[in-house]
């Protein structure tokens, strides 16, 4: 028969090796997520690399667009300014000769009226 101190040697090596056992385990589990990881990590430096070559590209598209989209907006400000420039200056030359023509058409009627009257009153006065 055993002693109680070879029972609890006995008790205590067997937990001892499940314990062992237990974080054997838990290492072998460590090990393959580790490894799992890394190669995740691998995979996405791979696929980072073409993302960030293509972003580049895409920035320096954009910014060349945009230079051209401002020489353009340039351009577009200066025409505005010289449809302007020449608006003000047909603005003047049509408008100045039509407000005289206008004034002397009314000035014309004006005199063939009151002629048309004096004519008209010269007439009567005839018949009379």
């Amino acid at each position: 028969m055993l002693t109680a101190g070879e029972v609890a040697g006995l008790i205590v090596a067997t937990a001892w090796a499940v314990l062992v056992c237990f974080l054997a385990m838990v290492l072998v589990r460590l090990a393959r997520l580790l490894t799992e990881t890394t190669k995740m990590v691998s995979d996405l430096g791979e696929r980072v690399v073409p993302l960030l070559e293509d972003v580049t590209a895409t920035v320096g598209e954009t910014n060349r667009q945009l230079i051209a989209v401002e020489a353009i907006a340039k351009d577009v400000k200066q025409v505005s300014g010289h449809v302007a420039k020449v608006s003000d200056v047909t603005q003047s030359l049509v408008t100045g000769p039509l407000i005289k023509v206008a004034a002397l058409s009314h000035g014309i009627r004006q005199a063939l009226h009151v002629r048309g009257r004096s004519n008209l009153r010269m007439l009567e006065r005839r018949r009379r």
